[in-house]
């Protein structure tokens, strides 16, 4: 992912109220510290600097993380931990469209499946929101 994507995701319409400084202090933190500039990919390759971070790197670096706070890698992964992210931000702000946005979902539908344990409400919601 490149920087002006992650700018764009900042935009008041994509980001839930309230999350947006905490979000981009991250990162802006994160782009200071890596170093190189906005034009770059904001995790590039271990490999090649040029290209993004691959799923296979990025999915050794939660196992490392969740192993090094005593946790079981086994139980922890890319998807399960982008799943609980999209579940918190719904229950703390009930915005179905917000999360669709930030996962990247075409169809409402998809975001209320997706969500799964919370789909009654999620449906309640879906039927009210007007895209």
């Amino acid at each position: 992912m490149k920087w002006e994507t992650l700018d764009m995701m900042l935009q008041p319409a994509a980001v839930p109220h309230g999350m947006r400084g905490r979000r981009s202090a991250s990162l802006l933190a994160w782009l200071e510290r890596r170093g190189g500039t906005v034009d770059e990919y904001a995790f590039p390759s271990r490999v090649d600097h040029s290209r993004h971070m691959s799923t296979r790197q990025y999915a050794r670096l939660v196992d490392e993380w969740v192993t090094a706070i005593g946790l079981r890698a086994s139980d922890y992964g890319t998807h399960s931990l982008r799943r609980t992210k999209a579940a918190m931000i719904y229950k703390a702000t009930g915005n179905l469209r917000a999360i669709q946005i930030l996962l990247g979902h075409t169809k409402i539908e998809n975001t209320v499946r997706y969500l799964g344990k919370d789909i009654e409400d999620a449906l309640l919601l879906a039927e009210r929101t007007e895209i």
